[in-house]
């Protein structure tokens, strides 16, 4: 072998060296980087089976939940296939009894749980909470406490087509205050609906307010208002049966325990324009919160007569686009019409707009949270989010709904500096 072959012979035994090196490399960071991967999936696995309770309530009255399947004979449900009679899932907590043995509430039933927990798969499940390992503060049936002859009813609307499980923390919360706090899940337009005997109802695709939002003119507010109307004649009719259940309660338990003389409304999202709107239009609400969301319906020219608080999130900046602007001249419109000793607009300083739901006390998933922390989305802890938002709602309701004679409130407090003032 001449020199120079033997010298091509070296440089090639070099040159599959160093890709031997170089896919050692690569295998060893593909390794890595499955390792890195196995321990986050692992980590997510162990944050979704872990257990969590919900943000004790800060009021002195131990809380009570209940369940009612209400069936209305005499009216067809609009948003339902033909021919369906309106049919309501009714959640209410309210204050409780000292129990002479604890039977604590589950967060969600067994048959809402498998069915939301079917529909979220695998990966949405993997990125939140097992709803089986959720711990509430409610007794399941409990007595009503004595400490009052009865109590302020507060109607509470969840956010577009959201269960209004997904509120527990703010109602909990409320009805620690001596309030019972009635939440309303409606088929065909909640996402999934379990009734007692079985049947799971999930939403239609053309109920979802949502998808209203991408249309113009017109044809968004024909859809939204579709939407809206339904759900404020379902507050109608909650209240009409709250008023027989205060007349004649079968068990006992609510005969003469709802004040229906002092009635309040509030909502996160689409849920406070349902409120708003019904404020609007029906003299037995006596004072409505909207929480974060935008105006719809008649409200926006008819104005509303009674107490009304708008408490919203961010800094208060509206000027991003068309639509925020047109959302905040609504709400200004409104605001600037309501009674001089009924207004009030507040912000929570920032304040995320989807973690006012049990989200924002459920969200414990590290990974999830440092990404939305990096792009600005979560720039408050959920659970203090949840505090100052209860505070800011039972303080609000305290003056309109508790008070006998009208004063303005008094919310903002050295405990919640989140808390702005929107001029």
């Amino acid at each position: 072998m001449n020199r120079s072959s033997g010298g091509l012979l070296n440089e090639s035994t070099k040159q599959r060296g160093i890709i031997r090196r170089i896919l050692k490399g690569i295998l060893a960071l593909v390794f890595l980087g499955l390792l890195g991967v196995s321990a986050l999936l692992m980590s997510l696995w162990l944050e979704h089976r872990s257990e969590i309770a919900l943000p004790k309530p800060t009021g002195q009255v131990a809380v009570g939940r209940a369940l009612y399947d209400w069936v209305d004979d005499q009216t067809s449900d609009p948003l339902a296939p033909a021919g369906t009679k309106r049919e309501l899932l009714v959640w209410v907590w309210y204050p409780a009894a000292p129990p002479s043995s604890e039977k604590i509430a589950e967060y969600v039933p067994d048959a809402t749980r498998q069915a939301v927990e079917h529909d979220r798969g695998p990966l949405l499940r993997l990125l939140t909470k097992d709803l089986s390992m959720v711990h509430t503060h409610s007794l399941s049936d409990a007595d009503v406490s004595q400490q009052q002859r009865s109590y302020p009813v507060v109607i509470m609307r969840a956010g577009a087509s959201l269960e209004v499980w997904n509120y527990s923390t703010l109602a909990e919360d409320l009805a620690s205050h001596g309030y019972v706090v009635v939440g309303v899940d409606a088929p065909y337009r909640t996402f999934v609906v379990a009734f007692p005997d079985g049947r799971v109802i999930r939403r239609l695709p053309e109920n979802n307010p949502e998808l209203c939002i991408g249309r113009v003119g017109e044809e968004q507010a024909r859809c939204v208002n579709r939407v809206l109307t339904a759900w404020t004649s379902d507050i109608g009719y909650v209240l009409d049966r709250l008023g027989q259940l205060n007349k004649s309660d079968p068990s006992g338990k609510f005969t003469g325990r709802l004040d229906m003389t002092r009635v309040g409304v509030f909502g996160h999202s689409f849920g406070g324009s349902q409120a708003a709107q019904f404020c609007s239009q029906d003299s037995r609400c006596k004072a409505g919160i909207d929480v974060d969301g935008s105006l719809h319906g008649s409200v926006v020219q008819s104005g509303i007569p009674t107490p009304f608080m708008f408490l919203g999130s961010g800094e208060g900046d509206f000027s991003s686009s068309a639509e925020v602007r047109q959302v905040e001249a609504d709400i200004k419109s409104v605001y600037d019409r309501l009674p001089p000793n009924g207004r009030l607009r507040l912000s929570i300083r920032g304040a995320n707009h989807f973690t006012f739901s049990d989200d924002g006390a459920l969200l414990r998933s590290h990974a999830f949270r440092w990404v939305l922390h990096r792009i600005g989305k979560l720039r408050i802890d959920g659970p203090r989010q949840l505090a100052v938002t209860s505070y800011c709602i039972r303080s609000f309701f305290d003056t309109y709904l508790k008070q006998t004679t009208a004063s303005e409130p008094t919310i903002s407090s050295s405990l919640y500096p989140e808390i702005q003032v929107v001029e």
